[in-house]
């Protein structure tokens, strides 16, 4: 099930269902669901409001991330790129590395990558390649993430952008970019034994849960490439 191909009222019917199904095992004293890949405060809504129905009472607490108007935390859409930031920022300043001049690479353009790629955008980084679930753009000028994010929260892929000086790419080239900075910030098990060998940056910043195999993070170590784990840079 590709829940980008549902409609809003399929996409409804379906949450508020699978939350009937799970109901037993989330709680506020037991599991808390949040937003991830393909999921967003609109879901978080409906998770509440199945879950509240269900109990005869409001429980906002058995869901993060829901809208600020049904009790949701102002900055929490972009607290993991912003926390992503700030532990990147600490680790540049302990190297000795100007953060303001790293080329960065960013694996998934969601909440996570978006947000990452908009703030250090802003900081004066430059971003060489973002990348979604259609492939990857580039430009050895850097990219307007700006326009990117615009073109995003239009529902639009990166795959239909084109620019001049912008080349679409493949996940598999994607990682093949030299860079200072590579951020996976898409799925788990992306760097692996079998590309792991081709990455040629200084950081690996963990924007995702479980990017790196245990057999691509030995490889990473030989390579003398730092990499900050999820449980840290993503936290």
């Amino acid at each position: 099930m590709d829940p980008l191909k549902l409609s809003k009222n399929e996409l409804e019917h379906l949450t508020r269902r699978y939350t009937s199904e799970i109901i037993n095992i989330i709680g506020p004293d037991i599991d808390i669901p949040a937003p991830d890949v393909n999921t967003n405060a609109q879901i978080m809504a409906w998770i509440m409001d199945t879950y509240s129905m269900n109990k005869g009472r409001s429980v906002p607490g058995v869901v993060t991330g829901k809208p600020i108007e049904i009790g949701g935390s102002v900055g929490r859409e972009s607290a993991t790129g912003r926390g992503m930031f700030y532990v990147l920022e600490a680790l540049c300043n302990k190297l000795n590395y100007d953060l303001k001049s790293m080329n960065i690479i960013i694996q998934g353009f969601g909440n996570v990558g978006g947000w990452i790629a908009d703030i250090l955008y802003t900081y004066g980084s430059k971003i060489l390649a973002v990348s979604d679930i259609t492939g990857g753009i580039y430009s050895e000028n850097g990219l307007d993430i700006k326009k990117l994010l615009e073109w995003r929260n239009q529902g639009k892929f990166l795959r239909d952008f084109h620019k001049n000086d912008y080349k679409h790419i493949s996940n598999d080239e994607f990682f093949n970019i030299k860079c200072d900075v590579l951020v996976p910030a898409a799925l788990e098990n992306q760097i692996t034994k079998v590309n792991a060998d081709k990455i040629n940056c200084k950081i690996v910043l963990e924007g995702a849960n479980g990017p790196t195999t245990p057999e691509a993070d030995k490889i990473l170590h030989n390579k003398s490439i730092y990499v900050v784990p999820d449980i840290l840079a993503n936290a």
